[in-house]
């Protein structure tokens, strides 16, 4: 058993369980496995240590943190070549999380906090992204000087007493500034019973929207594509999801930088970072900024037939 500083990387397939669900087993099952062993393959061929494949992803080890992103950078620039045209119906996107730090190798297995910390990114990372902690971008930084470092802020990880500063590694070579997105303790669900149809409504600027509970999810963003479309360079390309979730509408954020829920005669807003709150009554959301930035993006709501009964412990996770 030993210890070393080395970077660890976790790279896994999006949705590999909707695949299932899709395809069905057999042709699922393929899918996955050509791509856990195209990526363990390029990872290796980029110069890291595959560790163990983990049914739908990979872990892997590299002696050099500037290789380990070099080597993740074009691994998914890679992947996008690939599933360009695919061989399958459905496209699987992959997402990375990486860390350094010391590593235990036990029995050909690998144990430590920057193992634990780099599985929690890649969780939490959505499709297409590298995630990455202050400690890789500290010491790769410099030596990348063509890469670009997206700050996300300081998040909490499961594990960790306190938050993490962490960052986002763009790898798309053809989208230029203009196309980035510029940075301007929860609870679980509780259970909840709606006494009439819910509707949740919308109003940002001179824009008025109105979904039904059967007409969700709702994509919010800046893509052209999105329900909600906000025409703000600080908002992400899809910015966050209202779904409809045991009889409630449920914003989940899946921003760069984050999305801030305010709810009327409450003066304490619920920040989410890829976190879900749960929307009901009147309210509004800040995008990308909090609301104490006078120019943030905002998206104000309004649910109605809304006669809840909020189970224990009601709010966001």
């Amino acid at each position: 058993m030993t210890g070393a500083q080395t970077t660890v990387v976790f790279a896994d397939i999006v949705g590999s369980t909707s695949l299932y669900e899709t395809l069905g087993n057999e042709r699922a099952a393929l899918m996955v496995t050509e791509v856990v062993q195209w990526m363990a393959a390029r990872i290796e061929a980029e110069g890291g240590r595959v560790v163990k494949t983990l049914g739908d992803g990979v872990m892997a080890l590299f002696a050099d943190p500037s290789v380990a992103v070099s080597g993740m950078l074009n691994v998914m620039r890679e992947h996008r070549e690939r599933i360009a045209e695919p061989v399958h119906t459905i496209n699987p996107d992959v997402r990375v999380g990486l860390d350094c730090g010391e590593v235990l190798d036990v029995g050909g297995d690998c144990y430590g906090d920057a193992v634990n910390t780099a599985a929690r990114l890649c969780d939490r990372a959505a499709a297409g992204e590298i995630w990455a902690t202050e400690a890789v971008v500290n010491v790769t930084g410099d030596n990348m000087p063509n890469a670009r470092f997206v700050r996300l802020g300081h998040l909490k990880v499961r594990g960790k007493a306190e938050p993490l500063l962490m960052y986002q590694i763009e790898w798309r070579q053809d989208e230029g500034a203009d196309m980035l997105t510029q940075q301007g303790g929860l609870t679980e669900f509780g259970a909840v019973t709606a006494t009439s149809p819910l509707q949740i409504q919308f109003s940002w600027g001179r824009a008025h929207m109105q979904f039904r509970s059967t007409e969700v999810p709702v994509n919010v963003g800046r893509s052209s594509e999105a329900h909600l479309y906000i025409d703000d360079q600080r908002v992400s390309r899809l910015h966050a999801r209202i779904d409809w979730v045991e009889g409630a509408f449920v914003l989940t954020d899946l921003s760069t930088f984050g999305t801030w829920v305010r709810f009327d005669g409450s003066d304490t807003p619920i920040q989410l970072r890829r976190d879900s709150c749960i929307l009901h009554g009147n309210g509004e959301l800040a995008l990308s900024l909090p609301f104490s930035a006078e120019d943030a993006p905002r998206i104000a709501f309004h649910v109605t037939g809304t006669n809840l009964r909020f189970g224990e412990g009601m709010g966001s996770r």
